[in-house]
Parts: structure tokens; sequence; C-alpha cells
């Protein structure tokens, strides 16, 4: 299968990209003008949608991943840019799809948890309504951006990620420092979900879309067992074999991430992986206590 990546180089496209290299497939990277470019990678100027639709014609599968970090201050600047880095490229990928007479079959499209909202203690899933907020707006409008792939026929998937987890990037490397000097614990009562999946089981659960071609629509990446802020901060101190003795009240959280700590760090997502279990998707670290265990022996 010839698969190309947009958002290649980043945490998930980059791990996604060695493991179907190794399995056999052929990857090229989606890259933007000015970028080094390997002779058989795709250039794509995501701003106004140009692309070489000869090179995209020629792969079987298109995995979405490109998108502006979210981690930061929201500021207004930076909710334009984590929106419009969204939202107008994959419309114009989805255009851009729809016009070739033979191409691609599959899209698998990243969005977010965060479609949800905050959804407290209740458990939610694919079947569930979107909740409020900025992500969760952000997360409809992406998802919605796809509809020329869908309405040409292609299979779309949309990709709902919880928080990755893995020792070279995301939420959990910004927290290793401070929980190693023993300066970690909850974040605000502690009782809000965090759902979670470890960057392995993101893999595997991305080559098992690409090949289920009865999988369509929203698909929930993430763990079969989130866990709430308190466990997962016990957890972590547990795996660096450190205390977890200082919280952070909810008001330093608000003051430290402005908007972010509201929609992300404080709210609640009780998610669940509902479509990839009843497709039997066997999950390879389901469990927080061994994720870690074995996210944190590995190599850096």
């Amino acid at each position: 299968m010839r698969v190309a990546i947009s958002g290649a180089s980043g945490l998930i496209g980059s791990a996604v990209g060695a493991h179907l290299s190794g399995a056999g497939h052929d990857v090229v990277r989606l890259v933007r003008p000015g970028r080094d470019a390997a002779a058989d990678d795709v250039r794509w100027d995501p701003p106004s949608g140009e692309i070489d639709q000869t090179a995209l014609a020629a792969c079987d599968a298109v995995i979405h991943l490109a998108g502006d970090n979210i981690a930061g201050r929201w500021t207004a600047r930076k909710r334009c840019r984590i929106r419009d880095s969204r939202v107008g490229p994959t419309a114009r990928l989805s255009e851009s799809l729809a016009r070739l007479a033979r191409g691609p079959s599959v899209l698998l499209c990243a969005s977010a948890g965060g479609y949800y909202g905050d959804s407290g203690q209740e458990p939610v899933d694919e079947d569930s309504g979107q909740g409020n907020g900025f992500l969760a707006d952000v997360c409809k409008q992406w998802e919605a951006a796809c509809a020329p792939a869908c309405d040409a026929g292609l299979r779309v998937v949309n990709m709902r990620f919880s928080m990755v987890l893995a020792r070279s990037g995301g939420a959990l490397k910004r927290m290793l420092l401070p929980f190693q000097l023993g300066l970690g614990g909850r974040i605000g009562n502690g009782k809000q979900y965090w759902s979670w999946i470890a960057l392995e089981d993101v893999v595997a659960a991305i080559e098992f879309l690409l090949t289920h071609d009865e999988l369509a629509g929203p698909v929930n990446m993430t763990s079969p067992h989130p866990t709430t802020n308190r466990e997962f901060t016990k957890a972590l101190a547990r795996a660096l074999h450190r205390p977890a003795a200082l919280p952070m009240p909810a008001i330093a959280a608000r003051l430290a991430f402005g908007r972010m700590a509201n929609e992300i760090i404080l709210a609640s997502a009780r998610v669940q992986p509902t479509r990839l279990l009843k497709r039997d998707f066997q999950f390879r670290l389901p469990h927080l206590e061994c994720a870690l265990q074995y996210i944190l022996r590995r190599p850096r």
C-alpha cells in the first residue's frame, strides 16, 4: 500500500511512518514548499491547497495529521492558528482528493476527543453529541471539512485522539521534569477524567483503520480505561519513584494556561473507544500503570 502522510515529522506521523515502512508499505510525506524533500515526497501547500495531483493520485491512502500544536496559552492569535491550521487545509486536501478520477480510497483524518467538551463523570463514545467550547467547535468544523472527500466516495475516518503518551513528545514529556523533581501533583480537585492512549496503540490503531473497510466516520483513539487526574498523577509519580505531593490549584492552572486549562487540563473527558472495541481491536497497553512503565523504560 502506498500511503501519504501529512504532519509526518510530528510525534504521531513519525511513529506511524516508521512502522508502516517497516511493515513493507510505501510511505510518502506531504511536504510544504521550501522544506527538504525526498524524491518521492508529495509537494503540498496547505494555505493555497496547491498539491501535486499526479503524485497524490498514485497513493492508496492518505493519513492527515497536520495541525498547529494546541499546547500553550490560547490567546486570540493562538486560537486562530489552531483553527486555521486544521479546518482550511483539511477542506482543501479533501477537495483535491475529490477531484481525482482515480486515487486514494481512504482518508484517515485527525480530530480530537475535545469534540465532546467537558463531559463530567459520564462516559462518552462515538454516538455521543458534540460538547461545548472552542475545541469542540474546532473539531466539528475540522471533521465537516472532510465532506468533499466523503461525497466523492472515499472512506473517511475522523480519528478523535485523546492525550497521546510518549516519552519523546506530547503532554507526558512536558510533565516528566516536574514529576522527576518531586514537584508534581493533582491539578484542581483531581476528579476530572483524563482520557489517554499510548503512542504504540495509536500506531497499531491507525494501521488497523487502514485495513478495515467497515470503519468510517468518528473513531475514538483512546484507551478503554480513562483515569482521573488524581489517579493519573499518582501513577506517574509511582512510575518515577517520586512523591506527588504538590497539587496545582485550579486558579493556578487558569493563571498559567488560560482558556486551555478550562477546556483540557481541568475538563473531564471519560471517552470510550467503542467502535475499535466492537471490531475486536486489541490494545497493547490498555492500563495506565503498565503503559507508563513501558514508556518510561524505553530509551529516549
